[in-house]
């Protein structure tokens, strides 16, 4: 038997539910998310609003921040970063929770911006909070067409870009200071690039020494990719083989499954005399090298597995091969015997008597 139309209870649930048919022909049977009769009836007058403005005035219903947050989230899930995002989302509620996406304008920006920077948070830390909005209202107008228009929101200047990276004599020293297993995680990073929860799931069934290939599954933007091994890469997972039969990265026999800053890592670093150095930091030691070698920004894009060329482009400034003959422009000449055909052909021409 058909069930009527309205709310209507279910033995399995404490809320009240919703059956019915919206003014513009959408079917819904859904959860009210309330235990009060005339609260999920309320729910359902509103939801029947919002469908007849929409259809026949082409008004979109009032979508909230929490409602936002609740769809972004679901769309963030499988990213490395996830709790971060939830972090940052959390935080955000406390400014932007009450409001509807439409209410969020330039103001209400401009308070985030100042509830941080009075709490004494960097601009790197608010400019976090900023693009994650950016980002959420971005997808709301964009993909889910729940507004038509969003505040321009800039990142506020003065975020200073870490630059750290290690010479190739500060590298030696620092695999030399680490314990084995710490030395071959560090020996590989700097070969590839790989971020260190790269590096430690790997898996041998997914590297082909032969080809000098390693295929990645578990990545941080969640896409997988191939990784090339130069000799180094491959020199250390030779030494490697056999000692676990699913890992390639082990201790004591163990998948790793613990940060890789810890105790070892800092021990290594005052051991090697470095400072202010995080195992992430050798992604970056070894994307500088590139550049420096002459790769280009778009080879180091599709080695490094960056989407898109933003982050790349800010390891452009190690490379200046291209800048070489604008250099030497000025630069004193060295054999005396050449004639500076410029200063010559500069020089006034004496009068004729």
């Amino acid at each position: 038997m058909a069930r009527n139309e309205g709310v209507y209870k279910r033995p399995d649930s404490g809320h009240w539910w919703i059956n019915a048919t919206l003014p513009n022909g959408k079917r819904i049977r859904q959860s009210s998310g309330t235990a009060d009769r005339a609260d999920a009836e309320a729910y359902l007058a509103k939801l029947k609003l919002d469908a007849y403005r929409e259809t026949h005035f082409g008004i979109k219903p009032e979508r909230t921040w929490q409602e936002a947050v609740i769809r972004y989230l679901e769309l963030k899930r499988t990213l490395k970063s996830f709790s971060d995002v939830q972090r940052i989302c959390r935080h955000l509620d406390r400014y932007l929770g009450d409001a509807s996406l439409r209410q969020i304008n330039g103001d209400l920006i401009w308070s985030v911006v100042q509830g941080e920077l009075k709490k004494g948070n960097k601009p790197a830390t608010v400019n976090r909070y900023l693009a994650t909005v950016r980002s959420l209202l971005r997808m709301a107008r964009d993909e889910w067409q729940w507004i038509d228009t969003m505040p321009k929101i800039r990142l506020l200047p003065g975020e200073v870009e870490r630059d750290r990276w290690l010479t190739r004599e500060e590298a030696d020293r620092l695999i030399r200071a680490c314990p084995p297993h710490l030395a071959a995680l560090v020996r590989f990073a700097l070969a590839t690039g790989c971020r260190a929860s790269e590096i430690k799931g790997l898996e041998w069934n997914r590297v082909d020494l032969s080809r000098g290939t390693a295929w990645l599954n578990h990545t941080k933007n969640g896409t997988p990719r191939g990784v090339p091994l130069n000799e180094d890469a491959i020199e250390v997972l030779e030494e490697l083989l056999g000692q676990h039969p699913r890992f390639c990265f082990t201790y004591q026999g163990k998948a790793i499954a613990w940060e890789l800053t810890n105790s070892a890592w800092h021990a290594a670093l005052a051991a090697a005399g470095i400072q202010d150095f995080r195992f992430h930091d050798l992604r970056h030691t070894w994307a500088s090298w590139h550049r420096q070698a002459g790769t280009s920004c778009d080879e180091l894009k599709d080695l490094g597995g960056w989407k898109s060329r933003v982050m790349v482009d800010r390891y452009a400034k190690y490379a200046t091969e291209h800048l070489a003959v604008a250099a030497s422009r000025i630069q004193r000449l060295r054999d005396e015997n050449v004639v500076n055909l410029v200063t010559f052909s500069s020089r006034p021409k004496e009068k004729r008597a």
